[in-house]
């Protein structure tokens, strides 16, 4: 993503439009390194176990807010710079050809709508989170590197604005109902589902998605243990995010990135 604010969403889509695989020349106007960072993001994920088959990663256009670039339906580790597509805001592939999406991709353009500093958003079902998301304990910081998460990480429950339903945010109002519930933080879980994660780059949506499972799994130890946990005080999450955030996640990207890419060619 470029240097605005960036929402990575990960999530584990059905497609919605039936077609053989195939891929598609990524369009001439996007920012090859745009497209190039989106490729590595979905293969970052699937190698870091944030993605498995399901989920999915998103980039705003950087030339063009009204924009933003997803891959087909498709496992995001078999994800190639072919695969990406444009979307509007309202989730319309501006030049699919009959290609398989995501049914889940309103999750991004409902989000980008409603949060304009973010730039890439993630969706996915990780395991470390998913029991905060049925349970009465909150997901909070225990480790700096998800000082991200000082503001608190709220939950999204999808039968309060759609009643019983498949549990998919496959509809702009079901999205639009998450993007609220997100509101202006870094994160919110999904109830029984997983969790959508916003970033203002594509490195730092990545890193976001990678460290609140790793903050989650250290969270649950330190429950295990017995005793008081002192997690981060809220004064020190908010001096972490206003220094930088771990650097923009910049030096671990580069890592990811290598490694990424050299396993999946």
């Amino acid at each position: 993503m470029n240097g605005a604010a960036v929402v990575v969403v990960i999530c584990a889509s059905l497609s919605v439009v039936a077609a053989a695989p195939q891929t598609t020349a990524p369009d001439a106007r996007a920012d090859p390194a745009l497209i190039a960072d989106l490729v590595a993001a979905n293969r970052i994920l699937a190698q870091e176990n944030i993605f498995d088959g399901f989920g999915h990663v998103s980039a705003r256009d950087g030339r063009n807010p009204n924009r933003y670039y997803l891959a087909r339906s498709l496992a995001p580790g078999l994800v190639a710079a072919g695969d990406i597509l444009e979307f509007d805001l309202d989730s319309n592939a501006v030049n699919a050809k009959g290609i398989a999406v995501y049914s889940e991709r309103f999750i991004h353009g409902e989000i980008y709508k409603a949060r304009p500093d973010v730039k890439a958003i993630v969706h996915n079902h990780s395991p470390a989170l998913i029991p905060f998301s049925v349970s009465s304990v909150p997901l909070r910081p225990v480790s700096h590197t998800a000082g991200f998460i000082g503001d608190g990480v709220p939950v999204f429950d999808i039968r309060t604005s759609a009643g019983v339903t498949d549990m998919l945010v496959s509809n702009p109002d079901r999205a639009r109902a998450l993007a609220t519930v997100l509101g202006m933080r870094a994160a919110v879980l999904m109830r029984g589902h997983g969790v959508t994660i916003v970033g203002s780059s594509i490195p730092i949506a990545v890193g976001r998605s990678i460290y609140l499972e790793r903050n989650a799994t250290l969270q649950t130890q330190a429950i295990a243990l017995g005793g008081d946990i002192t997690y981060l005080d809220p004064a020190e999450a908010r001096q972490i995010v206003a220094g930088g955030e771990n650097g923009g996640y910049l030096r671990a990207w580069d890592l990811w990135k290598l490694k990424a890419m050299a396993t999946t060619k």
